[in-house]
């Protein structure tokens, strides 16, 4: 996951702080030499990082720093402070037209996922922001590319408009009329990329700009390239004027520089980030919540977010009074599991947790056949035996396990496992983050349905 190395060696730095107490102004220098080396190892823009270090320097150091009672939590703050003053300060929303449709220029670089990411931002728009999208196949430079906007579009129930191999900037001029007639209030434009940044891509991008005036240039940019893709931003901003980033495959890039330098480079900020290969994995960029994930500080205003997004109020409400009752049966079971498989691996939950190592956690993820075995498992009791699992006795298991193709020993892990998810329900719904933090790190060893 992005920033994997940094938070743990900035979390090394803060605990051998906490462990002096009082402070010196050498003790603060030697941290924010560790922090320095920290952010260039995070393939961090070295002119951003000395700038960084300064100006946390220059506050750290201070009086009110150094004689307060807990120095070390003082710097902690200030690092965060300025760690989100460096991604932007605030999240920035998409400049939406006054009079539909918006038109959205998607540009960027072969290999960025640009077509893929333009779609997943059109799917994001529908889903989470009740609009009407329409992407337009502009991309003819580039064999498939049409193609696989068509098959991203049709998954996401997003239609496609495209002319074939024609001049780009006539199926843009046509898309967006398309989109006036069929009542489409945004209109994505996938351009074509290449593999560098060269004349001939910049000045085709510039007179389509200069033709359709779109009201939001949005670069798509592959933060696992780490310097180049600030390098990237930077040429295409100094040619058309970007008024945003996408950072797509974050959740692959443990460094995460390219997160921390654009904006500062730039001036542009980073509006979205993909953060995982499924079309859904597409999230606004908070920099108040990256920094405090960076500084392990946990993420919990997203992880409520996502668990609004995946599961269902009216079952919430539900099972919150079966928890109160302490009558959670196998049939709410697999009804979380389902919705719980939809939030995405445990690793990247409870890395939003406060003081979760993730990286503990990595690789514990949902496992599709186990949870068909499971359903097939709880399908096959009779609503009695789901009610009160406590009467299954060897004999039952045994009907069971030959009504869902399972063995006895699956229909005990099952149950061993319903156990602890009873466990986890009652803490969360206790609100108790110690004892969540706990449950997560016992998710790891379970092995149905989680691998």
């Amino acid at each position: 996951m992005a920033f994997e190395g940094l938070t743990e060696k900035l979390t090394a730095t803060f605990k051998r702080l906490r462990g002096k107490g009082r402070l010196t102004e050498a003790d603060v220098k030697e941290a924010m030499r560790d922090i320095r080396m920290a952010l260039l190892e995070a393939d961090v823009n070295f002119k951003i990082v000395k700038k960084f270090i300064a100006d946390v320097t220059e506050r750290a150091v201070g009086s009110d720093v150094l004689e307060s009672l807990t120095p070390a939590q003082m710097i902690v703050k200030i690092v965060n402070e300025e760690l989100i003053q460096l991604m932007g300060s605030e999240s920035a929303k998409l400049n939406l037209s006054p009079a539909p449709p918006t038109v959205v220029m998607l540009v960027g670089l072969n290999g960025a996922g640009k077509t893929t990411n333009g779609a997943k931002l059109a799917g994001f728009m529908k889903r989470q922001n009740g609009k009407r999208p329409l992407l337009v196949a502009c991309d003819t430079f580039r064999p498939a590319a049409i193609t696989q906007l068509e098959v991203v579009g049709g998954q996401l129930d997003v239609p496609v408009f495209q002319m074939g191999q024609i001049d780009p900037i006539d199926i843009a001029k046509a898309g967006i009329e398309h989109a006036k007639k069929h009542g489409n209030d945004m209109v994505f434009i996938d351009t074509a990329g290449r593999l560098h940044v060269d004349e001939v891509l910049m000045e085709q991008l510039k007179e389509m700009k200069a033709t359709i005036h779109p009201d939001e240039i949005l670069l798509i940019v592959d933060a696992m390239i780490g310097q180049d893709a600030v390098n990237a931003a930077k040429a295409f901003d100094e040619a058309l004027d970007i008024t945003g980033v996408m950072l797509t495959k974050l959740d692959g890039d443990a460094r995460g520089g390219a997160a921390l330098s654009i904006k500062a480079v730039t001036g542009k900020p980073i509006k979205f980030v993909g953060v995982g290969e499924k079309l859904d994995q597409i999230e606004v960029f908070h920099p108040d919540r990256m920094a405090s994930r960076i500084l392990g500080m946990g993420d919990m205003l997203s992880l409520i977010e996502k668990a609004q997004q995946n599961f269902d109020a009216k079952k919430a409400a539900e099972l919150e009074q079966k928890l109160r009752k302490n009558k959670f049966t196998l049939s709410d079971f697999y009804d979380q599991l389902v919705q719980f498989k939809g939030m995405g691996s445990i690793a990247d939950i409870a890395g939003m947790l406060p003081g979760v190592n993730a990286k503990a956690l990595e690789g514990a993820a949902v496992d599709e056949n186990a949870l068909a075995r499971t359903e097939a498992i709880i399908l096959s009791m009779t609503p009695e035996e789901r009610e009160n699992p406590s009467i299954l006795n060897n004999s039952r298991k045994k009907r069971i396990a030959a009504g869902s193709g399972t063995q006895v020993v699956d229909i005990n892990r099952l149950l061993k496992q319903f156990e602890m998810m009873q466990q986890m329900s009652r803490q969360f719904a206790g609100g108790n983050l110690k004892r969540k933090a706990g449950l997560f790190g016992k998710l790891k060893g379970m092995k149905l349905p989680f691998g």
